[in-house]
């Protein structure tokens, strides 16, 4: 939890750049404040104590928790460009020229060869040194202390990167590169349609770094398949908590819905009848839980159900937004991302994708709203969807106990569904053979 005394006077910190939001006008105030708040809830349980002070495009992060620790916790927090370890020093010539000197001479006790340049940020406008005179002044200094230490102003191996304030400065040398992106929750909610392959979570991710807070659905095809897709969605789902407030992962068995479509006479329609009823389901759900939009993993053209033609009868089924932030990437584009954002390992693991069960050999890749609307109404749809959402499971995929209780009755929390019974859960039985 932040401590109330707020920082010491020097120390270890960790420094967060100010990403997309920096472009913002006068509603800045209100970006920084949710990025503030989701940074927060990173440290939940992180072990110790923790403050948090605000700068110019930078947020300052430090408290009686390992430097390590606190990098680990912000590199994860969408909204921040870098994430780089500091120490906290007086600003004054001398504290901040003996910090950059121990910092350089500790990375040349690891890499004896590297080079190094000095960059320096003057936001004290007051300090005796220009910007310029005191880069040129601490690389004297520095190779005075430590002899002929090789200087390369292009392309260095160490930046020694000094930011000086008021009444403190700060000198870092090593940089993480960070999401970037808006703050979780700054342009609103979503549910992400989730399956178990690589593209609806990398989509995820990217509707997060948008701004989105998502909440999950996932499909299954019980009770026709096995339960390993929705261990699956757990464990995704629980991966990409990680990025935001915890979302509920929502599970619902499509078996039955998707045979009475096949009994129907969906026939080659199948795939884009049955996404289409998924679309319908989900759009009732969000309205439920308060969000504004559906996203899917959708890449264009990548499969049969996925060219434009078949894409625009999925969306005319949805009462929301559909957001494809996949558009246009390839596959193993969204695969190198999913390696990024931890995904891939769960993404390969095998499973029984309901997507699969009942498919037709060859699937249309024109579908006609005109036949698509035949085979539903065959189908009492909305009898269906009631049953559909009636027994929806709720799971809360990488909530803690303590976080759960903390969290109860804030504002931004979902609203409960307006039906009486939906099993609610926090991982699903065995769950501790998920991967």
């Amino acid at each position: 939890m932040p401590s109330p005394a707020g920082p010491r006077p020097s120390g270890h910190c960790v420094l967060l750049k100010h990403g997309e939001i920096v472009l913002k006008g006068r509603n800045r105030h209100r970006f920084t404040e949710r990025l503030h708040d989701n940074l927060r809830r990173a440290l939940r349980g992180v072990g110790g104590s923790t403050w948090i002070k605000s700068g110019q495009h930078v947020t300052v992060l430090g408290g009686d928790v390992p430097q390590d620790v606190l990098v680990d916790r912000a590199r994860r927090v969408i909204g921040f460009n870098s994430v780089e370890p500091a120490v906290r020093v007086p600003t004054s010539v001398t504290d901040i020229t003996e910090a950059a000197v121990e910092a350089l001479a500790g990375v040349r006790a690891e890499r004896p060869g590297v080079t190094f340049a000095v960059r320096v940020k003057r936001r004290n406008k007051s300090f005796e040194m220009t910007s310029s005179q005191f880069e040129r002044f601490l690389g004297a200094r520095v190779r005075e202390a430590l002899g002929p230490v090789p200087v390369n102003l292009s392309h260095p191996d160490v930046r020694i990167s000094i930011e000086i304030d008021h009444k403190e400065s700060y000198v870092s040398w090593v940089r993480h590169q960070g999401p970037g992106g808006l703050p979780v929750g700054s342009s609103g909610r979503a549910l992400v349609l989730l399956s178990g392959g690589y593209d609806s979570p990398v989509a995820a991710y990217r509707a997060m770094r948008r701004g989105l807070r998502c909440d999950f659905v996932h499909f299954t095809g019980a009770p026709y398949t096995n339960a390993a897709s929705m261990y699956k969605a757990y464990a995704l789902a629980r991966e990409l908590n990680r990025y935001q407030p915890a979302g509920r992962l929502h599970v619902i068995a499509l078996g039955q819905a998707q045979k009475q479509l096949a009994i129907a006479g969906a026939g080659r329609l199948q795939v884009v009848a049955q996404r289409r009823l998924m679309v319908r389901v989900a759009s009732a759900l969000a309205g439920r839980i308060a969000a504004e939009a559906l996203v899917t993993g959708d890449s264009l053209g990548q499969v049969a159900s996925q060219t434009l033609a078949n894409l625009a009868a999925v969306d005319e089924a949805a009462t929301l937004p559909v957001l494809r932030p996949l558009i246009g990437w390839e596959k193993q584009e969204i695969i190198d991302e999913a390696r990024s954002i931890g995904t891939e390992q769960i993404s390969v693991l095998p499973d029984e994708d309901c997507c699969k069960l009942l498919a037709p050999p060859r699937v249309t890749l024109r579908a006609g709203l005109a036949d698509l609307r035949s085979v539903e109404k065959r189908l009492d749809l909305d009898d269906l969807m009631d049953g559909l959402l009636r027994d929806v499971q709720i799971m809360h995929p990488g909530e803690t106990d303590e976080e759960t209780t903390t969290d109860a009755g804030s504002p931004d929390e979902d609203p409960a569904p307006d039906r009486p019974g939906p099993a609610v859960c926090g991982a699903p039985a065995g769950a501790a053979q998920a991967p």
